[in-house]
C-alpha cells in the first residue's frame, strides 16, 4: 500500500484501533493528524511514533460532537499539510445499559460522538476533498451495528446509523472522486477486552467462528486498503473485520 503524499485525519487516534490506524497510514507514507479528546500524552506519543516512520504528524485536540471543533480539526490539517485526502472517523464511546435503565443522557452522548461526530467531520472534510476531486472517507462502524447486542441499544443505533449515513454520502460524493466506506470490527483485543474475565472471554469466543479476538492492526489494514488507490472503485461498502461473526 502506497499512500505517499496523502494527508490523513484520524479521529480518536490516541489509542486502540485509532492508534493502529494512524501507524498503518504513516507506515504507508501518509501524513497524519492524530485527533484526541482525552489524553494528550497518548496522542502526542502516537504522533511521535508516526514521525519516526518518516512522515509529518501532529496531535490535535477536538471534541468532534461539537461542529465548530470538527471544523477546526480539518482547518488544522489544511493549514499544516495543505489539504486532506483521507478522513477516518474512529472516535467513539460506549455508555452501556439495558433499555429500561438507559438514561437520556447516556443515549444522547453515544449518538453525539459516534454518529453526529462523524457527520460533522465528513461535512468539514468533504469541502476540500470536492475541490481537489479526490478523497477517501472511512468510517469505523461495528459488528454490533449489523447484528445488535443486548445492553447496547445506543451504541448499536449509532453504528447502524453510521452505515446508513455512509451509504447516503457515498452516493452524494462518488461523482467527485470521493469514496465513503465502513469498516465494521468485531471483538478486537484492546485494553478494554484485556480486562474481561476469563468466563466472559470464553463466551465471546463462542460467538466468533474464527475462535479468537481480532487485533487492532487487522482493522487498520482494512482501513489502509480503503484509503489506497486500489480501492478507488469501492464506495458505500461495509467490510467486516470480525472473524465471521456477521455471516
Amino acid at each position: 500500500m502506497n499512500l505517499a503524499g496523502k494527508r490523513a485525519v484520524v479521529t480518536g487516534g490516541g489509542r486502540g484501533i485509532g492508534r493502529a490506524v494512524c501507524l498503518a497510514l504513516a507506515a504507508a507514507g501518509a501524513d497524519v493528524v492524530v485527533n484526541y479528546s482525552g489524553s494528550a500524552a497518548a496522542a502526542e506519543q502516537v504522533a511521535a511514533d508516526c514521525r519516526a516512520l518518516g512522515v509529518r504528524a501532529f496531535a490535535h485536540r477536538a471534541d468532534v460532537s461539537d461542529p465548530q471543533q470538527a471544523n477546526e480539526l480539518v482547518d488544522a490539517a489544511m493549514k499544516e499539510f495543505g489539504g486532506v485526502d483521507i478522513l477516518v472517523n474512529n472516535a467513539g464511546i460506549t455508555r452501556d445499559g439495558l433499555l429500561l435503565r438507559m438514561s437520556d443522557a447516556d443515549f444522547d452522548a453515544v449518538l453525539s460522538i459516534n454518529l453526529a461526530g462523524a457527520f460533522h467531520c465528513m461535512r468539514a472534510a468533504c469541502r476540500p476533498m470536492m475541490k481537489q476531486r479526490f478523497g477517501r472517507i472511512i468510517n469505523i462502524s461495528s459488528v454490533v451495528g449489523l447484528r445488535g447486542n443486548a445492553g447496547q441499544a445506543n451504541y448499536a443505533a449509532s453504528k447502524a446509523g453510521l452505515i446508513g449515513m455512509s451509504k447516503s454520502v457515498a452516493k452524494e460524493l462518488a461523482g467527485r472522486g470521493i469514496t465513503v466506506n465502513c469498516v465494521a470490527p468485531g471483538f478486537i483485543r484492546t485494553a478494554m477486552t484485556d480486562g474481561l474475565t476469563d468466563a466472559v472471554k470464553q463466551k465471546l469466543l463462542g460467538e466468533i467462528p474464527a475462535a479468537r479476538l481480532g487485533e487492532a492492526e487487522e482493522v487498520a489494514a482494512a482501513v489502509a486498503f480503503f484509503a489506497g488507490e486500489e480501492a478507488g472503485y469501492l464506495t458505500g461498502q461495509v467490510l467486516c473485520v470480525d472473524g465471521g461473526m456477521a455471516m
